[in-house]
């Protein structure tokens, strides 16, 4: 499978995360990926921090 489109196929909790995030923000899959890294699984968080965000351009 192609590395980049992992995250539309989720195996893992933070793969879940990353997908959820990014069909519910403006946030490229490797954004989602940084904030989950950065913040971990909480999603309330990472919402509130998503809507603060940009999306790569």
């Amino acid at each position: 499978m192609n590395d980049n489109n992992e995250w539309m196929h989720p195996h893992t909790a933070n793969e879940e995360l990353v997908r959820y995030l990014v069909e519910n923000s403006d946030l490229s899959p490797l954004q989602a990926k940084d904030l989950v890294a950065k913040y971990g699984t909480d999603r309330e968080k990472l919402i509130e921090v998503a809507r603060t965000m940009k999306a790569e351009g």
